[in-house]
């Protein structure tokens, strides 16, 4: 079919920023202000650093980053170099911005030159970056990564009292913190958990009875938050929350800090449609309408994030009333029954994760369902879905 000239101009000043998107993510960075503060509140006078790892865990890196830098976070810490870099600029480096694990060998001279905490997991690892800093004429801040129960990365315990005496030798090095992390502080009382409290802070000791003070520790996570009270007090000096800030919690635990949802994600209805009784519903016929059924085609589906353990089990809200999932969800669209929205019209607001009305969708819904945690709901949410801040 031939193109008129007129609609191939039009067509060319249409940008895609200029739409706006069938599915959207909207963030309270006030309520995220509020949880950060009811964190520090609750481990003062420990310090929080916030783990805006994974583009803050989907919610977008550069705005959380900034409203926390405003707010008084102690720092930020990530997963790899590009995060960190993102992480510097959004605050103009008036935060400092450490990255978790190790280090690939050649993000080492990068990471160095921009001044990021760097970590230590390992000889080879704090060799190299002590090379680099001499190369360069910086002083790199490192923080020793201790493995007590991970064996993810790390120096274990027995080696980390062997190793820092030297690394407190190497030049262009100052070791600025030591840290650990917990892989079962979800479960209150876990003795594991009390081990590797006790080991670190037993390690702390010794190294200070030889000297070598070390003025940054932390082991306690989100969930180190919320279960494990000596991991929040001296000699600790900072707690790590990632998910908390976003008012999520590990489905095992306890929730000890009342925090608050920070993110809404709602789409619209593409069409209402009246289905006969007898006919399926989408991908692999798992739905058979029993009766005449008003029938919402949902613009969203699992490109978006929405899980497809959400199939004929989980519920989207429509005018403030749960409507259920029938059938199978597909990339792009999810069909719900309207019965208890029947003023329900194209175009109208569907909530899929978030409150409308007096009823609201938790994120724990979709784990469960899903057989998972939050941490992955949120990693999922689909990268076509537009980010919206509001305070």
């Amino acid at each position: 079919m031939k193109k008129s000239k007129t609609s191939t101009t039009q067509a060319a000043t249409i940008h895609a920023s200029s739409v706006p998107g069938r599915v959207v993510l909207e963030v309270s960075l006030r309520a995220v202000e509020e949880n950060f503060a009811k964190i520090a509140a609750a481990v003062s006078p420990l310090s929080v650093i916030a783990v805006l790892k994974a583009n803050a865990y989907g919610l977008g890196m550069a705005p959380i980053a900034r409203r926390l830098g405003k707010a008084g976070i102690a720092g930020i810490a990530t997963a790899e170099l590009s995060e960190a870099l993102e992480a510097m600029e959004a605050t103009d480096g008036k935060i400092p911005v450490g990255i978790l694990g190790s280090l690939m060998p050649d993000e080492i001279g990068p990471a160095v030159r921009a001044g990021l905490r760097i970590p230590l997991s390992d000889a080879a690892e704090a060799a190299a970056v002590s090379r680099e800093a001499v190369r360069c004429g910086r002083v790199a801040d490192c923080h020793v990564v201790v493995d007590t129960g991970m064996s993810r990365a790390g120096y274990t315990l027995e080696e980390a009292e062997e190793a820092i005496p030297d690394l407190f030798r190497l030049p262009g090095i100052r070791i600025e913190g030591l840290y650990s992390h917990f892989p079962t502080a979800n479960i209150p009382g876990d003795a594991a958990t009390a081990a590797q409290v006790r080991a670190v802070k037993a390690l702390a000791r010794r190294l200070a009875a030889r000297g070598l003070r070390i003025p940054v520790l932390h082991i306690a996570n989100s969930d180190g938050v919320n279960n494990v009270p000596a991991a929040c007090r001296a000699p600790f000096t900072h707690v790590r929350t990632g998910i908390n800030l976003h008012g999520s919690f590990d489905p095992v635990g306890n929730r000890r800090l009342k925090l608050r949802p920070v993110f809404t994600l709602r789409t619209r209805l593409a069409q209402v449609r009246r289905v006969p009784a007898g006919r399926t519903l989408g991908y692999g016929r798992t739905f058979c309408t029993p009766r005449e059924m008003l029938i919402g085609t949902v613009a969203a589906g699992y490109a978006d994030g929405l899980p497809l353990a959400l199939s004929n089990r989980g519920s989207i809200l429509v005018g403030g009333a749960l409507c259920p999932v029938m059938g199978r969800i597909c990339m792009d669209y999810t069909t719900v029954d309207l019965s208890q929205a029947p003023d329900a019209r194209p175009g109208d607001e569907a909530v899929c994760l978030g409150r409308q009305g007096e009823r609201e969708i938790g994120i724990d819904e979709w784990a469960t369902l899903k057989g998972t945690h939050p941490y992955e709901i949120l990693c999922a949410i689909g990268s076509r879905v537009r980010r919206q801040y509001v305070d």
